[in-house]
C-alpha cells in the first residue's frame, strides 16, 4: 500500500481504531506507539551492475508498558501531517517496523475495516534478484530456499 492509499484509509475512517496484523496472524499489541515516521531511502547497486534506489515510508512501532495507550486513526493522520516536510513521494510504500524478537520490517499490504477498528495486515518483505537479465538467475520457486551454488548462474560476473 502506498502512502496517498494509506492516508486515504485513515481519512476514510475517522475516530476509528488501529491495529497492525501480521503475515502469521499476530497482531501488534493494540497499546502500542508510533514513535517515527520516516523517509527511509536506500541506493544500492544490483548484482548486474545497475544502480538503483526505492524510497519508503517507515512507521517506527514501540509497545510500551502503558495497556491503556489506544492510537485512532485521527492522530495517525495527524502524525503523517508532520513529515510532509521529509519530501516523501505519493507513491512510496509504507511499511511497518516493530519488534518482536528483533527488529522487523513489513509491508503494508492490504486493510479490512469492522467494528470501529483499521485493521492494516503486514507482510514480511522479500529478497529479489533484479537483474535476471543481466545474471542468469533462474527465479526461485516461493517459499524454496536455495541454499549453495553459484548465487548468479555460475560464469555471469555477478555476485
Amino acid at each position: 500500500m502506498n502512502l496517498t492509499e494509506f492516508r486515504q484509509v485513515l481519512a476514510d475512517h475517522p475516530r476509528h481504531g488501529l491495529r497492525f496484523v501480521i503475515s502469521d496472524q499476530a497482531a501488534i499489541a493494540d497499546h502500542f506507539h508510533v514513535t517515527e515516521v520516516g523517509r527511509v531511502e536506500k541506493r544500492f547497486v544490483d548484482c548486474g551492475g545497475q544502480p538503483r534506489q526505492t524510497v519508503a515510508c517507515v512507521l517506527q512501532t514501540l509497545v510500551a508498558h502503558d495497556v491503556d495507550h489506544r492510537l485512532t486513526t485521527d492522530k495517525l493522520a495527524g502524525i503523517l501531517k508532520l513529515v510532509d516536510s521529509l519530501d516523501l513521494p505519493v507513491d512510496a510504500p509504507v511499511e511497518v517496523e516493530h519488534q518482536e524478537r528483533s527488529v522487523s520490517v513489513d509491508a503494508v499490504d492490504g486493510v479490512e475495516v469492522a467494528n470501529g477498528v483499521v485493521e492494516f495486515s503486514l507482510a514480511a518483505k522479500q529478497t529479489a534478484c533484479l537483474a535476471e537479465d543481466a545474471c542468469g538467475l533462474a527465479p526461485t520457486p516461493q517459499g524454496l530456499n536455495v541454499i549453495g551454488g553459484d548465487c548468479c548462474g555460475g560464469s555471469s560476473g555477478c555476485c
